[in-house]
């Protein structure tokens, strides 16, 4: 959506609680990730969630893998499962952030609603989640206001369709109506003709 802060951070690595082979996945496709090899470092990144299936920063970086390879649907599936595994607040937080983000750029602004109010209950202190939430509210008012518009449009369309409309046969009753009012008004008018000035007088 325009207007809305992007800000999509990819989460870094902590080699002490990932095991060797989970970081070594995670950690080339980051690299990958900022090489903008989006489909390799998605791919990485499976890797990491099928030998950890509860890291919550592989699903987190996938989500955000997808955004950056426009392809919305499977990121917020991501986001959503990261959602799902965060159990640390400011994590989740940033997961739903970027779930917004997401929902914002597919004009989806009821969700990406929520998706900030949630970013805004675990972290109160997100200044970008805090602006978009403003931004998708005041789109809401928009859509909301545009919406009457074009239901007050509609029904006064519907009213004019409700209007009685005479039919052919009525048309024609209407026309012979006129065509007898404007006979009878020609023949009061020929009855009531004075003679002209130079029209000489009967011979009695």
């Amino acid at each position: 959506m325009k207007g809305f802060a992007m800000t999509i951070c990819i989460a870094c690595v902590t080699t002490t609680v990932l095991a060797q082979d989970v970081d070594k996945e995670l950690s080339l496709g980051n690299r990958l990730y900022k090489e903008g090899q989006f489909d390799k470092a998605a791919d990485q990144f499976d890797r990491a969630i099928l030998l950890a299936p509860r890291n919550t920063i592989a699903s987190y970086n996938l989500g955000n893998t997808h955004y950056r390879n426009n392809k919305p649907a499977e990121a917020e599936k991501a986001f959503d499962l990261a959602i799902s595994q965060g159990r640390d607040a400011r994590a989740t937080a940033d997961a739903w952030y970027n779930k917004g983000v997401v929902l914002s750029s597919q004009k989806k602004i009821d969700e990406s609603i929520e998706a900030y109010k949630q970013a805004l209950r675990l972290n109160p202190t997100d200044s970008f989640a805090r602006e978009n939430l403003v931004r998708a509210l005041r789109e809401q008012q928009k859509k909301k206001e545009q919406e009457q518009e074009q239901q007050k449009k509609k029904k006064q369309e519907e009213k004019e369709k409700q209007q009685p409309k005479m039919n052919k046969q009525q048309v024609q009753q209407l026309l012979q109506a006129l065509q007898e009012q404007e006979k009878q008004l020609q023949q009061k008018m020929q009855k009531m003709k004075v003679p002209s000035p130079g029209q000489p007088e009967k011979d009695w």
